[in-house]
């Protein structure tokens, strides 16, 4: 409102400058020197109507206006003659005498080292009718700008007015940008956010390209006429420069623009080419390009914050706002510029609201992100001081509160010794696996020789036994004929008394027993051999199917033949890897499904595990089911934790699927767990076919 309300208020003077304007402009042009001391021997052989625009022009302009139109001027008043152009170098009155005849001149203007007591930028002269001075009046522009202007005669208390508003307004919009550049670049040495650094430098251009359009600068460049001409388009120029990167920053065009963010320093570019048009001398195609440029930067921009606000940035709705009302500056400029409306000596005026609103906006936007990194340091704050207030209570009774807080604090430090021990256990475990793999080989190499003789054996001992039987048979059917009745009956009682026949079934059982038990204790010692690779560093090729069943030889005596076991093997191909590792997570999953199934059973329910194997899409499958309890949500997501264990002290130390996920994940494998509470856990595990590539 402190920048619209202003704006409103000049505005409606615009009616006020119809009754004080010129509306017709004849005009030739010519040198220096076209112009005699005889009006009447001056021809204008072209006229203008409500105002002058020849674009550049490298002849002067001489310009005709008759005091007559204005019937309300006093000849005993003095008035103001006023030409609405602050960059024209040279403009000079010619005063004729009522006769035709040159009275005198009076040359003003950028080029002309003149006292200008008001420092008013516009080019002005005192006017007085006089009953010895025609009405007519003749003006010389000479300019490296186009030629646009127009011309107003005020009373002396209304040029005083009408200066005073636009000096006013001008110091009000220099002091707002000044002042938002300086709380951006607090910000930005606050916060070293780049962001607000390009914008304070965008802030400080666009206002100063405003002070030269305005022709203020000129003061400010020590009344340097190349560097005021210079600045009307560099000032601009210099502004595009730093409004790429803010805009870059600000919107994050890399996220909803990525193929067109580089283009967009095609707009600089563009404004670059038209400072060096300008100092070539092609002046009128120079800034015919910043006009064109203009419009492109906004509707450019103005696109750009559509783009990000369907995105779901919240910053770029204050963008749209922002450059809206530019939008609505540059198009009233352009509506005065194509004289479709006449704002008059407040040509700028449109373009000034609509910066300085523009800047506002997105100073409010910049602030924005200050006022949630304010809020979430007042909440920080807060908490700070919530924590002192509780501390001093604590402190006030800690007479009481000493020994619970001993009691607290030892049992801190047990928990952290607790965890100290149990990161020392994960850390020698690679080792102690290592040694239990040397043991567990040497072992089963001892255990492999004997076995082997007792297995190699039994054949033979079964084949003598029997041959053995065979003379048996012989013997007593000869003796039914040779021996005496005597004999017989001594046969028969020893044969009652040590219970021949049922000694024969015993040998013959407990020679298959001895067999069964040889094998058996050779599929252990083959399972032992595979189980003990856990020292191998070396990656090799592996049938995981033999990795999984020597993992359930071993295991076979905690399932108490209870649980029911269910091998679905698809062929796979063999896999590269460390075999120890792998065969570790088999045992730590499937043990953890066998205490789950046996610890829990469920009722009318028989405990049941299934495993899996299968290849797709060059990675070999694993999946090892079971059909207890479950888990809930809460558990299955910190299962790979290190620490976490839902087993009673004493029995678990929360590391064995914490080192399964590093297993896998070292395999460049992955592993996942689904569960139902009441249904089952289902772990499955994908290892690559090949370690390399």
């Amino acid at each position: 409102m402190v920048v619209i309300l202003p704006i409103i208020s000049f505005l409606g003077m615009l009616k006020q400058d119809d009754d004080l304007r010129f509306n017709n402009y004849p005009y030739f042009l010519g040198d220096q020197d076209s112009i005699g001391e005889d009006l009447d021997l001056i021809t204008f052989d072209s006229i203008a109507l409500g105002g002058v625009d020849l674009g550049a022009v490298k002849k002067d302009l001489f310009v005709k206006l008759d005091l007559d139109d204005f019937g309300w001027l006093n000849k005993d008043s003095v008035y103001f003659l006023e030409i609405s152009n602050p960059s024209f170098r040279e403009v000079e009155l010619y005063r004729f005498n009522t006769d035709g005849k040159l009275a005198y001149k009076e040359l003003v203007g950028t080029a002309v080292k003149s006292e200008n007591s008001l420092r008013n930028p516009n080019p002005y002269f005192n006017i007085q009718l006089g009953k010895d001075l025609s009405p007519t009046v003749v003006l010389r522009v000479n300019s490296k700008v186009p030629l646009k202007f127009e011309a107003f005669i005020y009373p002396y208390s209304s040029f005083n007015k009408n200066y005073s508003l636009r000096l006013i307004i001008i110091s009000f919009y220099f002091g707002i940008m000044v002042a938002l550049f300086l709380y951006n670049l607090i910000l930005y040495f606050a916060v070293k956010d780049r962001v607000y650094l390009f914008y304070c430098f965008y802030i400080l251009f666009i206002g100063l390209a405003q002070l030269s359009i305005s022709g203020h600068s000129y003061f400010l460049l020590q009344k340097n006429v190349f560097l005021y001409e210079l600045s009307i388009i560099g000032f601009t120029t210099l502004s595009s420069v730093f409004v790429i990167p803010f805009i870059q920053l600000f919107l994050r065009t890399d996220e909803y623009i990525p193929k067109y963010e580089k283009y967009l320093y095609l707009i600089p570019l563009s404004y670059v080419i038209s400072l060096v048009l300008w100092q070539m001398g092609f002046v009128e195609i120079s800034y015919s390009m910043m006009d064109l440029n203009g419009l492109i930067f906004v509707v450019c921009f103005f696109t750009i914050g559509i783009i990000a606000a369907r995105g779901g940035n919240r910053s770029a709705y204050f963008f749209l706002l922002a450059w809206s009302f530019l939008l609505i500056g540059l198009v009233v400029l352009i509506l005065h510029n194509l004289m479709i409306i006449n704002l008059g000596s407040y040509a700028n005026a449109p373009l000034l609201a609509g910066t300085a609103i523009e800047a506002l906006l997105l100073s409010f936007a910049l602030a924005d992100k200050i006022n949630i990194l304010k809020k979430e340091k007042e909440d920080e704050q807060l908490d700070k001081l919530e924590a002192v207030k509780e501390n001093e209570r604590l402190i006030k009774e800690q007479n009481v509160f000493l020994e619970d807080m001993v009691k607290s604090r030892t049992e801190e430090l047990e928990l952290t010794l607790k965890n100290l021990q149990n990161t020392q256990t994960q850390l020698v475990n690679q080792e102690k696996m290592a040694s239990l793999g040397q043991l567990t080989a040497g072992i089963a190499h001892e255990i492999n020789n004997p076995i082997n003789f007792v297995s190699s054996n039994i054949s033979p001992l079964k084949r003598d036994l029997k041959d053995i039987l065979e003379l048996m048979d012989v013997y007593r059917e000869k003796g039914k004929l040779e021996f005496s009745e005597e004999s017989k009956e001594e046969i028969d009682e020893m044969e009652e008394e040590i219970e021949f026949d049922y000694l024969l079934e015993e040998v013959e059982q407990l020679l298959n027993g001895m067999e069964d038990g040889a094998k058996r204790t050779v599929e252990i010692v083959r399972g032992l051999k595979l189980f003990s690779r856990v020292d191998e560093q070396d990656v090799k090729e592996v049938d995981l199917r033999e990795g999984l069943d020597s993992t359930l030889i071993l295991l076979n005596s905690t399932m108490t033949g209870v649980i029911k076991l269910t091998k679905n093997y698809e062929d796979v191909p063999m896999v590269e890897c460390l075999a120890g590792k792998i065969n570790q997570v088999f045992m730590n999953i499937i043990s953890n499904a066998i205490h789950a199934l046996l610890d829990h059973p469920i009722e009318g329910r028989e405990p049941e595990l299934t495993i899996n194997t299968f290849f797709k899409d060059g990675m070999v499958g694993i999946q090892i089911k079971d059909n207890g309890v479950g888990m809930p949500d809460k558990v299955k997501e910190k299962i790979f934790e290190p620490f976490f264990t839902t087993k009673a002290v004493g029995q678990g130390t929360g590391l064995g699927l914490s080192i399964v996920y590093t297993i896998i994940e070292n395999h460049k494998g992955s592993i996942t767990v689904d569960s139902e509470q009441g249904v089952g856990t289902v772990f499955n595990i994908a290892l690559p076919v090949n370690q390399k590539g």
